[in-house]
Parts: C-alpha cells; sequence; structure tokens
C-alpha cells in the first residue's frame, strides 16, 4: 500500500473508532410478507408508519406501539416505489405502470394520476412542496414532474442531459427542487415558476450521488454512491466540498436524513451489516457510527420525524428500522 492510501485508511480508522462510541439505539420491525422489498417509511399525524412493498404490491403502515402492521393491495403492476402522507391520504409513485396513486386508509381505495407521456414509465421519489404540489422524479424516463392534486395536471420537464437519471429529490426553504442525476456527476435544479433546469457540475467526474437534503441554511447535501463520499454544494457561490465516509471508497452511502440540528445521518450499503452514520457540519466531523443489526442490505430512502426526532428506514432484509436521534 501507498504511503497516501495508508495515511487515508489509517485516518478512516481513526474516525470510524472515535464515532463507533456514539453509537445510536436503533430497533426494526421484521416485515411478515417476505421478499417484497419494504422501503421509503414515513410516520403520519397518528404515529402509524407507512412504507411500500416495491416486490411485493402493497402499501402498508407498522404501528410502533403494538408492532402490528395492516397492509393494502394496489393495482397489480404497480411496483410501489416510494410514498409521502398527508392529511389527503398516502401518495404512492407506481414504478412499473406509469402513474402517481393517491391511497385513502379509510376505505382501502385508491385515485391514480397517470403520466401524460408514455416515455414517464418509471415515476420514482416523491416530496411534497409547501403549495400543497407534488414534486417527483422519474429515472428512466428522464424526468422531473410535477403534480398538481387540485387540477391533477401532471407537468413533466425532460432532463437537460440525455439518460442522467433523475432519481432522489427533495425542497430547499424557497420551494425550489434539488434533484441526484444519478447517471452523472451533476447536480440538478429547477426555478418553480418558469420550470428552467440549472445544472451543477461536481468536480469528480466519477461521482454519481444517490440522494440529496437540503438544510435550513439551504446549503445542498449528497452522497455519492460509487465513490463514498458526502458532499456539500453551496448553491449561492457553486463551491463544493466533500468529505470521504468512514467505509471508504467502496462504502456505498444512500439512504440519507438530516435531523433538527441540521447534523446529516446516512447509511453505508457497502459496508456489511449496514452502518447508520452522523456528520456534523458544525464541527465537520463524523460523530456517530451504528451497524444495523439486520445487516440492512440496503437501505434506500429514509425520513426523520421531528416530533419524537426518529429517523425511518426500510431495509433489503425485509425490516423496518427506526433510529432514535440524539438531543
Amino acid at each position: 500500500m501507498k504511503r497516501r492510501e495508508f495515511a487515508q485508511a489509517l485516518t478512516l480508522t481513526l474516525v470510524a473508532a472515535g464515532a463507533a462510541a456514539q453509537q445510536v439505539e436503533i430497533r426494526e420491525w421484521p416485515v411478515p410478507w417476505e421478499n417484497s422489498r419494504p422501503r421509503d417509511p414515513f410516520a403520519d399525524a397518528q404515529g402509524r408508519v407507512w412504507f411500500v412493498g416495491q416486490v411485493g404490491n402493497y402499501v402498508a403502515y407498522l404501528d410502533p406501539g403494538t408492532g402490528q402492521f395492516k397492509r393494502f393491495e394496489v393495482e397489480e403492476g404497480t411496483n410501489p416505489h416510494n410514498l409521502i402522507v398527508d392529511e389527503r391520504g398516502v401518495w404512492y409513485a407506481g414504478n412499473a405502470n406509469a402513474r402517481i396513486g393517491l391511497l385513502d386508509p379509510a376505505t382501502g381505495k385508491a385515485r391514480t394520476f397517470p403520466m401524460p407521456d408514455p416515455a414517464a414509465r418509471d415515476p420514482h421519489t416523491l416530496v411534497f412542496a409547501q403549495d400543497g404540489n407534488i414534486w417527483f422524479t422519474v429515472q428512466g424516463g428522464n424526468f422531473i414532474g410535477r403534480l398538481n392534486p387540485r387540477t391533477s395536471e401532471v407537468s413533466l420537464i425532460p432532463s437537460k442531459t440525455p439518460r442522467s437519471r433523475p432519481y432522489g429529490i427533495n425542497l430547499d426553504r424557497t420551494g425550489r427542487p434539488w434533484v441526484n442525476l444519478f447517471a452523472t456527476n451533476k447536480i440538478a435544479t429547477i426555478d418553480p415558476n418558469t420550470l428552467e433546469i440549472r445544472e451543477y457540475e461536481l468536480p469528480r467526474p466519477g461521482a454519481r450521488t444517490r440522494r440529496i437534503e437540503v438544510t435550513s441554511d439551504q446549503k445542498v447535501w449528497y452522497v455519492d454512491y460509487a465513490e463514498g463520499y458526502l458532499g456539500m454544494l453551496d448553491p449561492a457561490t457553486g463551491h463544493v466540498k466533500e468529505w470521504r465516509t468512514p467505509g471508504g471508497a467502496r462504502s456505498m452511502p444512500y439512504g440519507m436524513e438530516f435531523d433538527h440540528l441540521d447534523r446529516l445521518w446516512f447509511v453505508e450499503t457497502g459496508v456489511q451489516p449496514n452502518t447508520f452514520v452522523g456528520f456534523d457540519p458544525k464541527t465537520e466531523q463524523f460523530f456517530s457510527i451504528t451497524p444495523i443489526a439486520s445487516g440492512g442490505g440496503a437501505v434506500r430512502h429514509m425520513m426523520f420525524e421531528p416530533t419524537k426526532r426518529e429517523i425511518w428506514f426500510g431495509t433489503d432484509r425485509g425490516t423496518i428500522g427506526r433510529a432514535v436521534i440524539p438531543r
């Protein structure tokens, strides 16, 4: 091993050793439907934790108090990828049937919003906007979309870069969406008024970012799945700063979220068992590393519930997990 590589490996080992002393409490509930890929949980106002079974073709919830699950079948061939929940119901992305669904938990019935272009075949990740609209990505179709639930209108904005695979999405405080272009080393944003797209190119050509968050200071954070970095883009200046993740170049950071203190949390899926990692932007230190008991397999998306200060996640090992975030 070259001296530089050895020094980097030693640094990562020391960081991991220090952070491991500050583990968080993680609990997992086995999902009763095997091999269904439970993912992308979302805690509602009643304390229920909703999630989709992407392979099982269902929407379901966990009652953490009782440990009970309830399942709702969705239209055959939907293969739901992601969901979000509000007072209108449970919104889910039909990853295999080119539509967004709205489930009414009281009746179990769903209303669907088809994509207006057959090329938008795979709605991917949904996020609420402050105005009640829903922004979403269409990975294979290469679109970023917006659904107006009041009018049922779906707007599709083609990515400027062909085959860029729009993936993760989140909004900043002004209502502007930010998107990972997973097949590129770019991050995109859209003006919600003009629908004009702007792209930011990251300095490393090999970067492939998968999830994205925007903290209260309007900094855009991402995880680089391909080369093992946590990164920050300052939209005001275009400046990018990155930190090698504790698991190193093959750590494959994936699911990501931030908490009430603007600390970043993500899961390294190239490490077995997967590790749940905390990073404090104020100190620029990784301060917490916790192994996921089930192994994780892959944690693809996460949700922070601010009242109880919990982060919820699903695993490819068939569990719904909860991490209690230190205050």
